[in-house]
């Protein structure tokens, strides 16, 4: 199917990271990069005596002293750690938002959950201190759009600014829709991404009884094993991911330094099961059909798939067979979540920026704790170290519960 639009490239002139495997975009590249690099798994005292009682957590981040105290108590944890990230991305952008114009810059910030670990926190308060002790920044705090709109405070703009919330496709859906906004020229400038949060004892207990989540509490570090023979289920993380997106013209009028392009983008639906993905994969395919499209590119264009790749074992095989459908057996695929962990609604706006740089580095990171790749895997997943590779085009894959699918394609400049 070719293109129903004129292709358009939305240029990344700018990158936020703040994960487990390092705060800054460079320290998260040199986290997923580096075999030698340590995980931040820990174990949680809020977790104790579930199944799975360790996350990826970011390890030594003062919030308080980064954004002011005062600063941080309006903010939950996730949108304290999109406003840090659109900081650096903004920063890196080489973008001064004294003078930029605020009423032309979009902020569309993807979460699966939002503040729930304050919603937690607040229902024991009304359980035990009845409801005048209950806090009234709780709504604010908590929304699903909180990341949007205290980037949008902190930074000053002013242009369209909401949530996307489509479980673990959120981020990349957000980028996504980024895209067509630059596209239909709603705006210069737009700040995509994700951000999540989710240090929480109902969630994991939840994912726990679906068995989602890897129980293997004798070794943590080792729990989030995508692709591979022994996986047995995915570990959460925290973090966010956001990206500077302009519409081309505007960075090469302000001689701004283009990272990547974001070509293509496709989503769809399922319609198949509140957590189960279609067994034959048709959603999955159909975004990333209709991205390839969008970007008037072929199978033969892409050298690199940064894929969803959680670590369960359902989920990976499907994704594996569709992308092997899709694209055949040359691209290279990696899954960075064993480093990060699965940062739910934030693991496309992290991944889509780690792919950044795989473009720019021609380096494709390895997919960490692959020790046995799963025999009915059909691609070619990198593994044990980084990947040198030659390759102008890439592609983002992301999945969610309800069927939500989501596909990028990233060019090189």
């Amino acid at each position: 199917m070719r293109p129903t639009q004129t292709p358009f490239t939305a240029a990344v002139t700018g990158l936020g990271l703040v994960t487990a495997a390092g705060v800054g975009a460079a320290e998260a590249w040199r986290g997923v990069t580096e075999s030698a690099a340590a995980t931040s798994v820990r174990r949680q005292p809020e977790l104790d005596g579930l199944a799975c009682d360790f996350m990826y957590s970011i390890d030594g981040l003062d919030t308080a002293l980064l954004l002011g105290v005062a600063t941080q108590r309006l903010m939950d944890r996730f949108s304290q750690l999109a406003v840090l990230a659109a900081r650096e991305a903004v920063a890196d952008a080489g973008l001064d938002t004294s003078v930029w114009d605020g009423s032309r810059v979009a902020v569309i910030i993807g979460s699966a959950h939002g503040g729930l670990p304050f919603y937690d926190e607040q229902h024991a308060v009304l359980a035990a201190k009845g409801p005048r002790r209950v806090s009234p920044k709780l709504a604010p705090l908590t929304v699903v759009n909180g990341a949007a709109s205290s980037v949008c405070m902190d930074l000053g703009a002013r242009g369209p600014s909401f949530a996307v919330s489509t479980a673990c496709s959120s981020g990349t859906l957000a980028i996504g829709t980024a895209h067509q906004l630059l596209r239909a020229g709603v705006c210069d400038i737009a700040i995509a991404g994700g951000a999540e949060s989710v240090c929480s004892r109902l969630i994991i207990a939840s994912a726990c009884q679906m068995r989602a989540v890897s129980t293997r509490r004798e070794n943590p570090a080792a729990a989030c094993r995508p692709f591979d023979a022994d996986r047995d289920g995915f570990v959460v993380g925290e973090g966010s991911g956001l990206l500077v997106m302009e519409r081309p013209e505007h960075a090469r009028a302000r001689g701004a330094r283009i990272r990547a392009g974001i070509a293509g983008y496709g989503a769809s639906s399922d319609a198949y099961a509140p957590v189960a993905p279609d067994p034959e994969g048709r959603g999955i395919e159909s975004a990333l059909r209709t991205a390839m499209s969008d970007a008037d590119v072929s199978a033969s264009d892409i050298g690199h798939v940064n894929a969803h790749g959680t670590s369960t074992v359902v989920n990976d095989l499907i994704e594996a067979t569709v992308l092997h459908r899709t694209l055949g057996s040359h691209p290279l695929v990696t899954s960075t979540k064993a480093m990060t962990g699965h940062t739910l609604g934030a693991a496309g706006g992290i991944e889509t920026a780690l792919t950044v740089l795989a473009l720019q580095h021609q380096l494709v990171p390895p997919t960490a704790n692959l020790d046995s790749l799963d025999p009915q895997i059909p691609v070619e997943v990198v593994s044990k170290a980084a990947r040198p590779a030659t390759f102008d085009c890439a592609v983002k894959t992301s999945l969610g519960f309800g069927g939500h699918n989501a596909a990028l394609v990233l060019t090189r400049t």
